[in-house]
């Protein structure tokens, strides 16, 4: 039906360090800062980073297999993905990426980039095959957490228990969490968000939801963050 965009799973999608960047505001971040990315899928975020002198680990099952097997894998999430965007066109905003063309093209450089790196990242440990809520990590490994396009974004798959669980996974290995966007794949804030943040301050979190300078689902401009009461 048209203005539809349904996934029945959490697909692979590439994006690049320059989203990242505006998604989570780490335009500050100094290369001291130990970054671990949930849910990376083969985004070139991790590459690039490590490129540029920065330490990022990445975590996504889809990393116990192989660069040839998760570049078909993308390719199947590509025909869906872009099928998805042309039936719901007018619920997203083309400002950065200028069109559906340019948008695959960004997708898929970055896709690209994450390949010629995957192996050499994996054999350094930065690809970590780990799904959540169980990180292979000790407490308090990582500076800082990001999850992009994983929680909220797929609100019909994970209940509010589960992103709880999920979220304060990452805490634990991790002094703060940002997640990007707070849109469901309706394009609608997800119903989590505050039920998540209620429960987390009943745990000693605090949080709050900062506005970013990337918009693509429209008025999905937003990340939350969370870190520990009285940091």
């Amino acid at each position: 039906m048209a203005g539809e965009f349904k996934l029945k799973d959490v697909l692979p999608w590439g994006r690049n360090r320059a989203e990242y960047v505006a998604f989570f505001d780490l335009n500050d971040i100094d290369t001291d800062t130990r970054i671990l990315d949930c849910a990376g899928g083969p985004a070139s975020f991790n590459a690039e980073m490590t490129a540029a002198g920065y330490a990022v680990t990445s975590t996504d099952p889809l990393y116990r297999f192989s660069a040839t097997e998760i570049a078909g894998r993308v390719d199947e999430t590509r025909i869906e993905m872009i099928a998805g965007l042309r039936a719901a066109l007018h619920r997203f905003d083309f400002t950065w990426h200028e069109s559906i063309e340019r948008h695959e093209a960004i997708r898929m450089a970055a896709v690209g980039d994450f390949l010629a790196d995957f192996e050499a990242g994996k054999r350094a440990g930065r690809y970590r095959s780990a799904a959540l809520p169980e990180l292979p990590f000790s407490d308090a490994a990582f500076d800082l957490a990001l999850s992009s396009h994983f929680l909220f974004l797929y609100s019909d798959h994970f209940d509010t228990g589960q992103h709880v669980a999920n979220i304060a996974e990452m805490l634990r290995a991790a002094a703060e969490v940002r997640i990007f966007p707070l849109l469901d794949l309706d394009g609608e804030p997800s119903r989590h968000v505050e039920p998540v943040r209620a429960l987390l301050a009943e745990r000693g979190f605090d949080s709050e939801i900062q506005q970013v300078d990337y918009e693509f689902q429209k008025g999905g401009n937003r990340m939350l963050r969370v870190y520990r009461s009285g940091r």
